[in-house]
């Protein structure tokens, strides 16, 4: 069983979220009832969904999922199957819920008539919507929906990656799978923060031989060096300063020994003795940059435009 499936987190409570948030929907539970919503966030992987489903399970709101990337371009679904269930009565008596996952991919007519459909059965149905770009939905809709972001701040990051550690050896515990160094788990969860869908994907992925052990690290490393390597190769300047500002939060002269380790053996071997000279020179400039993230830009651009690759 997929392991993101199996550990979903059921109920509010158990939902890794930054505390603002959390609050919030904590709130509407206490409350017994919210608002349309609207869940964004830029990051896929954050608990949009998850959350949407735990709320109505917190509230014992019954509720169904429509996916927009699949069926969103489809007029009928708001005429059947939505319809449909947004008619009927529940068995408790409270509200309905239509959970809308991607919403963001709903088509132009499709969100046009969403908006009518809303406004008609909004006395008995609560609509939650999931939307990573919010610029894709029309205004109306905007205006009818309560938008919160699953944004995490700098701030926040200690303590999200401390509960997503906790939720990772939880896991491992309930699979038996041996771990022989937290610092792997550590790795993985610097690498896909605040992706934590991703996370525990590849920790399952990691996990197949029934132990984790240092072997990972290298490949974690590797994974991570071939995504700046491909934004090198392909002189891709946003990529490669999207990659610097992921992982301004490690040592920046760590980072340079890792690129010596890692990257040097993929250069055209004409290329390494002045990739090593240009390293050395950034190295000891560290200490003097004012910023810390202009200069390692500066060396992999500089770096960009200098070697080639095998």
């Amino acid at each position: 069983m997929i392991w993101v499936e199996k550990y979903r987190p059921q109920t509010i409570k158990d939902l890794i979220l930054p505390d603002k948030v959390k609050s919030t929907f904590e709130d509407y539970v206490n409350n017994g009832d919210f608002t349309h919503l609207m869940l964004t966030s830029p990051s896929p992987g954050t608990g949009k969904t998850s959350c949407a489903k735990a709320l109505c399970q917190d509230l014992d709101f019954d509720y169904i999922v429509i996916n927009g990337s699949n069926e969103g371009r489809q007029i009928d679904v708001l005429r059947t199957s939505m319809l449909n269930y947004a008619t009927t009565i529940s068995l408790n008596g409270k509200p309905k819920c239509i959970i809308i996952d991607e919403a963001d991919h709903l088509g132009p007519q499709v969100q046009k008539a969403f908006l009518n459909f809303l406004e008609e059965h909004s006395d008995k149905v609560r609509f939650i919507l999931t939307a990573n770009s919010t610029n894709k939905l029309i205004e109306p809709i905007h205006s009818r929906t309560t938008e919160i972001k699953f944004n995490t701040s700098k701030a926040d990051k200690p303590m999200m990656m401390a509960t997503i550690m906790k939720r990772l050896m939880f896991i491992l515990t309930e699979e038996k799978i041996e771990l022989k160094d937290p610092k792997i788990l550590a790795t993985l969860i610097e690498k896909h923060y605040p992706d934590n869908r991703r996370i525990i994907n590849e920790l399952q992925r990691y996990s197949s031989s029934g132990v984790i052990d240092v072997d990972v690290l290298e490949m974690l490393s590797q994974d991570h060096i071939n995504e700046l390597v491909n934004a090198l190769k392909k002189k891709d300047f946003n990529q490669m300063r999207i990659w610097v500002g992921e992982n301004m939060d490690h040592d920046i002269q760590g980072m340079f020994k890792v690129v010596y380790e890692y990257m040097l053996p993929l250069l055209n071997p004409a290329s390494i003795p002045e990739a090593v000279v240009m390293m050395s020179e950034y190295i000891h400039k560290c200490n003097f940059a004012v910023d810390s993230e202009i200069h390692l830009v500066a060396f992999f651009t500089e770096l960009m435009v200098t070697v080639e690759w095998k």
